[in-house]
């Protein structure tokens, strides 16, 4: 919340467009708060200097007293608005009080029969929720292409997974951020990008990308690879394995045999940092807030590849968060 105060206060973009560091004074006439409140805004530069969201140095004064003043730190500049407006906005639109609300009710939940604690809050299921409010739209699919644009710079280091395949359809892609990158550097390869029909409507493919209206539940085009970015992270164990059956089904037809390219989390919380851990743990418990969905372990994926028929699997780490995961029927 000190975070989404300072956004707010637009504190990151004052201390850039100031140009050099920023006293506490300064800070405050800028910002036109009451003088009275001076100690309090110290003290909530103080928690997020401590947090590196900024630092203090030392300036001399007119009368070259010296003074403390703060400068912008790497986390701080991500916040900048005219830089990248999609970092500040996303700190205010996930600490929003609607947002936050449906936390205040997790034990109501887990004592009720509601099948999420998304649908117990707001009456309605997070997907219909999103299908029916243009904002909420907007705002998951800004953020999707957002975690797109991550998961491309990763997947350059990547070519040996797509590079033996002649057609892959990548299911729920969205806006095509990822679509059109490994499209672009493979462009032998028949890239199909399948999505609700709503999603893909205004959408202009090339020369060896595709778009098509579909639902992944019902099946999905034929290719040599199907791939499932932060897709099966949303459902259910049983759902995941009627999404990774479709799969199978469309891969069937590739007589050296197919592949199923997963990209997704993996929890490995023997191994990994403390700090890495926590983070999965934390989408985990979103996911389950949200949409029933979950983040797994390798047991739990690997208990969704043997029900849905597959005999393989091979998992590479490409992030901090993200790994890929390829299936063999």
């Amino acid at each position: 919340m000190s975070l989404k105060c300072a956004v707010q206060l637009g504190i990151p973009d004052i201390i850039y467009k100031h140009g050099q560091p920023i006293t506490l004074p300064e800070l405050v006439s800028v910002l036109q708060i009451d003088p009275a409140k001076t100690g309090h805004v110290n003290r909530l530069m103080r928690v997020l200097v401590h947090d590196g969201f900024f630092a203090k140095t030392h300036v001399h004064d007119a009368s070259k007293e010296q003074q403390e003043a703060y400068v912008l730190t790497p986390p701080s500049k991500l916040l900048l608005k005219d830089k990248d407006p999609w970092f500040s906005s996303f700190v205010l639109r996930k600490l929003d009080p609607k947002s936050l609300s449906i936390w205040h009710s997790m034990g109501n939940w887990l004592l009720s029969k509601e099948h999420t604690l998304f649908e117990l809050v707001h009456g309605m299921g997070l997907w219909d929720f999103i299908s029916q409010n243009p904002e909420a739209r907007k705002q998951f699919d800004e953020t999707m292409e957002r975690d797109s644009k991550v998961i491309s710079l990763a997947l350059s280091d990547c070519k040996p997974i797509f590079e033996s395949l002649g057609s892959i359809v990548e299911v729920g892609g969205g806006t095509g951020t990822v679509a059109k990158v490994i499209s672009e550097a493979f462009p032998r390869l028949k890239y199909t990008m399948l999505d609700l029909p709503y999603v893909v409507a205004n959408l202009t493919g090339s020369e060896n990308l595709n778009y098509v209206g579909g639902d992944m539940f019902q099946a999905i085009p034929p290719a040599d690879a199907v791939l499932l970015k932060r897709i099966l992270h949303d459902w259910n164990d049983d759902e995941c394995i009627k999404i990774l059956r479709n799969s199978k089904e469309a891969i069937s037809s590739k007589r050296d045999g197919g592949k199923v390219i997963i990209i997704d989390m993996v929890i490995n919380e023997e191994t990994e940092e403390r700090e890495l851990t926590a983070s999965k743990l934390y989408f985990d418990m979103n996911l389950m807030a949200a949409c029933n969905g979950q983040e797994r372990n390798e047991k739990e994926w690997e208990k969704l590849f043997l029900e849905a028929g597959f005999r393989n699997y091979k998992i590479t780490p490409i992030s901090g968060l993200a790994s890929i995961i390829e299936a063999y029927p």
